[in-house]
């Protein structure tokens, strides 16, 4: 059977490793209309990429990657990270929602706390994100690009420092719009409906314009969407009862008679609860299908060309993300009960909105031979979460704020439990901008250079409260009853003074602890690099390095309502029992180079084989605190460093590009050894390493993999696609936390006791994690599997079938010697350890297009999968973020 040319190319535009259909500017959602057939109609094509600042077929380019042109997107469904994720061989993403988590790339990762103070607190990321040429990453919560009215989409593996900087320790995804074009007006709508297992329907709609004002000189290009994706969580009825196991009990000293609490029921603990507790409950937040989640927003580009030589484009986006609910769901509720697949019990309203704009501005020229770019972006981001905190409660800490007498606040008074709702509220503000000037000579020359230079100003913003104070505050009544000698009331706390950075204002009734801070740091940076053909379309050397010199600093306050905040007045505790950052002083300043080389050998001009060494870095941070914890027989023998340092990584790659069969069929290959040195790691355990979260630099890592890429035409109307990664990685040596307290017992050596309130001396199990052991979020193993069959209907339409599968293998969520969370009903940290299994998921699409308009019928995760893609114990519970169930839609797509 012979076919078009067109549905060639729509069939090697659905590949996975590599795309043939190369879309110009105005590319629509619909295959274009069929040219007259030639003897190229059955080859694979190729895709120009701009992964070294320089235009380039995908498979000249000596590293590991992957391209998605806008025609592969949108005949995917692919519009978000967690809809292209599947078709990434060597990527994880742990994560609490859309825009709430970290990337992964080869297994590089040492485990994700949760979203909570992240903003504050969270390590730079170690996988850099980028709009065009503008930096998009961000702590914990890289920014979910929706893909509409996108070129391409390229996702770089392996450190891509010397070009991308700090943040592409492990690797880069680029998200590359479409430029407008001079010479023809043209666009496209799409529009798309469909159901949820077991949830609401979904619905969106885009549409693309492209307007020469001035043809040939200056052109507008404009994308306007509106995506809605109903809920499949179901937050049910629940109760939360305070019990005899929980944490905190030992404050109020309640013993068992007879072996029996006054509620009639043993403790696992030594402690009782304290009688006459209320019992609360969530029906005023209690629903089925909890968790929409609604993309708006649109893009306005414009292109001048001054000359031949000379062109300015300037762009200007607009995204709003609005993700109620939470993401996630809990096997076992707030009061000890099963619950079934996709429910939830949370008390408290939650949501996660995302807005940002962002202004790019492009200015492409030459001076003689010499090609430059100067580019420059800057983009404002606000973000508003709140998150369910109750189960926080059962725990110590929660104890501390919900109940008073005991030991606990107002110590001395007859021990009282108060409501156990909690929740955290973190309001975030961020600015990044950057500036970039590059040069390149021609790229036929036997020697060239590509070199520039950067700057960037990052900025974040955090007015983060967790809210679960439940203890009365002190009102003038409730001050006068306190003083009279009745209940407690716990003053409402106000940040140091000078020191706010957002709210200087006097916090909430019920805020127990937070920070108000500002973060961020200055980069300047210089790079280059050179290339020599050595023999002339064969063997190609390339050397490069980049300078960089970060200025980092961190300022603010935390902030907590501590013993000194009781009794007294409403907005006379400053400060309570906290921390100023801003007297900390918290500066530091990172400066060195990381650079890169490789050798190409174009065994034939099909057939290219490198060797490529590559360095990348992240910067380090700030903590908020230096408080000394971990207390041993003789008191705290740790204390808090105020700083962690950057950590690195080197990675040596020998890979093979090649085609075969007059470009019938495309394989590629790459072994990577890889070494990830100082690596960053973040501490939270309250019963011993005191109630903030810490970063210290801690292991080594290595990781040995191996990455295949193929794609085949097997006939004009049958293509099969792929790809897949096995990746053995490790800890290599073992570190411990060392006593760093001067005239202490255990100075300068490893710390193996400590002291837990309640419980005693107890063993201390090094948290870095044991040689050997795997790190977090590191499958062994990821593919996936497509094809696709195209075939000529009479009457001029044109149809296709698609089949694929994803697997994805198991994966911890935290090192290894992070506390198992297997069997722990009632967590008392938010760093438990759990496996998340192995999964599969599988999608179709069958679809017919004629002219301007095309149909398509698809589903995705058609098994129903309901795996864990983050399983932790972040809100004090174990959760679990599924896949979202099968979903079954219909598009509509028409060009003009």
């Amino acid at each position: 059977m012979k076919i078009h040319p067109i549905t060639c190319a729509v069939l090697a535009a659905l590949a996975v490793a590599r795309v043939s259909y190369a879309d110009d500017a105005t590319s629509p959602a619909a295959p274009p209309p069929a040219p007259a057939a030639d003897a190229a109609v059955s080859t694979l094509g190729s895709i120009t990429v701009t992964a070294q600042h320089a235009n380039e077929a995908m498979q000249d380019v000596p590293i590991t990657m992957q391209a998605f042109t806008g025609t592969t997107l949108q005949q995917l469904h692919i519009n978000t990270f967690d809809d292209i994720i599947r078709y990434l061989p060597n990527v994880t993403f742990a994560a609490n929602g859309p825009g709430q988590g970290n990337i992964y790339m080869r297994g590089l990762s040492t485990g994700f706390l949760g979203n909570q103070s992240s903003a504050s607190i969270a390590p730079f990321p170690n996988v850099a994100v980028y709009l065009d040429d503008q930096s998009m990453q961000f702590p914990a919560r890289n920014l979910d690009v929706y893909m509409a009215d996108m070129e391409r989409v390229e996702v770089l593996e392996g450190p891509q420092g010397t070009l991308f900087g700090g943040g592409a320790e492990a690797g880069a995804v680029r998200y590359i719009t479409n430029k407008p074009n001079l010479d023809k007006v043209g666009g496209n709508v799409e529009a798309s409906t469909g159901i949820t297992s077991g949830g609401r329907p979904n619905n969106a709609a885009s549409a693309v314009l492209n307007l020469p004002i001035i043809p040939g000189t200056f052109a507008l290009r404009g994308v306007i969407y509106n995506d809605h994706r109903g809920g499949y969580i179901d937050n049910v009825p629940s109760t939360f009862t305070r019990n005899n196991n929980d944490g905190g009990n030992f404050y109020a000293n309640i013993k068992p008679t007879g072996g029996l609490c006054p509620n009639g029921l043993p403790t696992g603990t030594g402690y009782c609860a304290v009688p006459g507790s209320p019992v609360a409950n969530n029906n005023a937040v209690a629903q089925k299908n909890w968790n929409p989640v609604d993309y708006q927003g649109a893009r306005l580009s414009g292109l001048y060309k001054i000359n031949d030589d000379w062109n300015v484009l300037i762009a200007q986006s607009y995204q709003e993300m609005d993700a109620q609910g939470q993401s996630s769901t809990y096997p076992i509720g707030s009061d000890g009960q099963s619950l079934q697949p996709l429910q939830i019990t949370a008390f408290a309203p939650a949501w996660d909105k995302d807005r940002n704009t962002n202004t790019a501005w492009t200015v492409n020229g030459k001076i003689g031979d010499v090609s430059l770019v100067y580019t420059g972006g800057y983009t404002n981001r606000h973000i508003s979460e709140q998150q369910d905190y109750t189960n926080y409660s059962r725990s110590a800490g929660g104890w501390y704020y919900n109940c008073s007498g005991g030991s606990g606040l107002g110590a001395g008074t007859t021990p009282t439990c108060y409501s156990p709702i909690g929740y955290w509220n973190d309001q975030v503000k961020s600015t990044h901008l950057s500036h970039e000037l590059r040069f390149s000579t021609p790229e036929e020359n036997r020697l060239r250079a590509i070199g520039g230079l950067y700057y960037e100003d990052f900025q974040i913003l955090d007015d983060m409260n967790f809210n679960y104070k439940t203890i009365p505050s002190c009102t003038p009544p409730n001050l006068t009853s306190a003083l009279a000698g009745g209940a407690p009331c716990v003053a409402n706390v106000v940040p140091y003074p000078g020191t706010a950075q957002v709210d200087p204002g006097q916090r909430s009734d019920n805020t127990a602890f937070g920070e108000d801070e500002q973060r961020g740091y200055r980069q300047f940076a210089a790079f280059g690099s050179v290339s020599y053909d050595i023999i002339p379309e064969v063997l190609t050397a390339t050397a490069g390095t980049r300078y960089y010199h970060y200025s980092e600093y961190q300022r603010g306050s935390q902030y907590s309502t501590g013993s000194n905040c009781v009794n007294v007045p409403n907005g006379q505790c400053a400060g309570g029992d906290a921390t100023s950052m801003t007297a900390e002083h918290l500066d530091a300043a990172y400066h060195g180079f990381k650079s890169r080389a490789n050798l190409v050998w174009h065994i034939t001009p099909d057939a290219m084989v490198y060797y490529t060494f590559s360095q990348g870095f992240r910067p380090g941070a700030f903590n908020r605190t230096t408080k000394n914890v971990a207390k041993g027989p003789d008191g705290p023998q740790y204390r808090k460093p105020l700083s962690y340092a950057p950590d690195s990584l080197t990675n040596n790659e020998i890979g093979f590009k090649t085609t075969f069969f007059n470009d019938r069929l495309l394989l590629n290959g790459s072994l990577y050894h890889m070494k990830w040195d100082n690596v960053q790691m973040q501490f939270f355990n309250p019963q011993v390493l005191g109630n903030t979260t810490f970063g210290v630099n801690g292991p080594n890592y290595k990781v040995d993999g191996i990455e295949l890429q193929f794609e085949g035409r097997v006939t004009d109307g049958l293509t099969l696609m792929g790809s897949g990664s096995y990746n053995k990685s490790k800890q290599t040596n073992s570190p411990c936390l060392v006593g760093n307290i001067p005239n202490t017992p255990s100075f300068g050596a490893c710390i193996t006791q400590v002291v837990i309130a309640g419980q005693g001396l107890q063993p201390f199990e090094n948290p870095f994690g044991a040689a050997g052991s795997v790190p977090a979020f590191s499958p062994r193993s990821q593919f996936n599997l497509r094809a696709r069959y195209d075939w000529t209907v009479t009457g001029g339409y044109k149809a296709f079938a698609m089949v694929g599968a994803s697997h994805t293998g198991s994966m911890y969520n935290q090192p290894a010697t992070y506390p198992s969370g297997e069997g722990v009903q009632y967590p008392t940290t938010v760093d438990l350890r759990y496996l998340q299994e192995g999964y599969t998921t599988y999608d179709a699409s069958v679809g017919i297009a004629k002219d301007a308009w095309d149909l398509s019928l698809y589903g995705t995760n058609l098994s129903n999968s309901h795996a864990s893609v983050f399983t932790s114990s972040a809100q004090f519970i174990k959760s679990e973020v599924p896949l979202r169930p099968r979903v079954i839609g219909v598009k509509f797509g028409f060009k003009f």
